[in-house]
C-alpha cells in the first residue's frame, strides 16, 4: 500500500522560504515551459458570488520533474467576519511516474505566496535595469512585502517607497519593512509621485480601476504588475501597452484572459492575436529581456501552473531530506 506524507504549513515553513536559489527554481521552471514538452491546461475558475467567493485550480506536468502538483486556491473574501483567513489552499503532489499521490501539502497558500514573489525576482532579474536607486511598491498586504524582498535578492536598491489608499497601514508598512529590508522606506504622497521617483515599480493591489497612468512613466522604467489575476481586476493603464519598449507577460493566453492584456484589448490597442513576449522565454534565452537602461519595460504576472509544480517538489524533497512530514496509508 502506497504511503503518502502530509505536510504542514509549519513544516513547509522550514523547508522554503524567499531566496535566490527559489528564484533560480522557477526561472527553470519557466524556461522548461518555454522550452517546450510542459503540459499546463488553462486554469479553472469558479466564482462564487453567493459566498463571496471563488476558487482557482493550477497544476502542470514538467517532463524530467520527479513530482507534479494540483493546486487549489479558495479565496473566500467574507471570513474575516467570521475571524478565518480570506485565503488559504493545498496542493496535492503526485508522482510523474505513476500518477499515485506521493504528498499532500497543507501550505494554507504559504507556498503560492513564496512562488508568486520569486516570479517578481525573475521579472526583474531579466527586466530590471542594473541601476535601482529608488523602487516603489503600490500595495500594502503581504505580496507588497514579499516582492520587495524579491527585489532587493536580484538588485541593490537604496531606498524603497509604498503607497496604498490607506494611508496608516502604508505608514506601518514602512516602519516594519525598514527593519526588514534594511533600506529605507517611506511613504509616498501619490501613486504618481512614486512611479515618476522610482526605477523599478511593483503593483500589488487587487484594483479594478488602473493604479498607474501611462502619462507617468519616463525612460528606465520597469513595472512588475502581478495583482490583476481575474477578469474583474486591473492596475495599468491600458494605454501603456502602446508607450513601453517591452511588455512581457507570464502566459500569453492567461493575461489575455485575467490579466492587463485583456483590459489592453478591451481599449482596442492590441488585438487578441498579439503575441507578446513571455517571461518563459525571455528566462530560457530565446527572446531578450531588457537590453538597454533607458527602456520602459512592464512584466505582467497572473500565475502559472508550472510554478505551482516547481515550488510543490523543491518542498518535497527538502521535507524528505530533513524527515518532516507525518506518512499515512493511502
Amino acid at each position: 500500500m502506497a504511503k503518502i506524507k502530509i505536510l504542514t504549513e509549519a513544516e513547509l515553513r522550514q523547508c522554503v522560504s524567499l531566496s535566490k536559489e527559489v528564484h533560480d527554481v522557477i526561472a527553470a521552471a519557466f524556461a522548461r515551459l518555454a522550452q517546450g514538452g510542459v503540459v499546463m491546461p488553462p486554469v479553472l475558475s469558479m466564482e462564487l458570488p453567493q459566498v463571496n467567493g471563488e476558487v482557482d485550480v493550477k497544476t502542470a506536468f514538467v517532463p524530467g520533474m520527479e513530482n507534479f502538483a494540483i493546486k487549489v486556491s479558495p479565496g473566500f473574501f467574507d471570513n474575516p467576519l467570521k475571524g478565518l483567513p480570506s485565503l488559504n489552499g493545498l496542493m496535492v503532489v503526485l508522482s510523474a511516474e505513476t500518477g499515485i499521490v506521493s504528498a499532500v501539502l497543507l501550505d494554507n497558500g504559504y507556498l503560492t505566496d513564496i512562488r508568486t514573489a520569486a516570479a517578481g525576482g525573475v521579472a526583474a532579474r531579466f527586466m530590471a535595469p542594473r541601476q535601482v536607486t529608488t523602487a516603489g511598491v503600490i500595495g500594502t498586504g503581504l505580496q507588497a512585502r514579499l516582492q520587495a524582498q524579491a527585489l532587493l535578492l536580484e538588485r541593490q536598491v537604496e531606498r524603497l517607497q509604498v503607497w496604498g489608499r490607506d494611508r496608516a497601514k502604508a505608514e506601518q508598512y514602512a516602519r516594519e519593512q525598514t527593519g526588514v529590508l534594511g533600506i529605507p522606506v517611506s511613504v509616498a504622497d501619490s501613486a504618481e509621485a512614486l512611479v515618476k521617483s522610482s526605477q523599478v515599480v511593483i503593483t500589488t493591489t487587487p484594483a479594478k480601476e488602473p493604479v498607474i497612468s501611462a502619462d507617468w512613466l519616463h525612460p528606465g522604467l520597469h513595472i512588475t504588475a502581478m495583482g490583476t489575476d481575474s477578469p474583474e481586476k486591473n492596475e495599468i493603464d491600458p494605454a501603456v501597452f502602446a508607450k513601453a519598449d517591452l511588455v512581457a507577460v507570464d502566459r500569453v493566453s492567461q493575461s489575455l484572459e485575467r490579466g492587463e492584456m485583456r483590459s489592453a484589448v478591451k481599449a482596442g490597442l492590441i488585438s487578441a492575436d498579439t503575441v507578446l513576449p513571455e517571461l518563459p522565454g525571455i528566462s530560457a534565452g530565446l527572446v531578450p529581456g531588457r537590453v538597454a537602461e533607458d527602456q520602459i519595460t512592464l512584466c505582467d504576472l497572473t500565475g502559472t501552473g508550472v510554478q505551482d509544480t516547481a515550488i510543490a517538489d523543491l518542498a518535497l524533497h527538502r521535507a524528505t531530506a530533513k524527515g518532516l512530514g507525518t506518512l499515512i496509508d493511502s
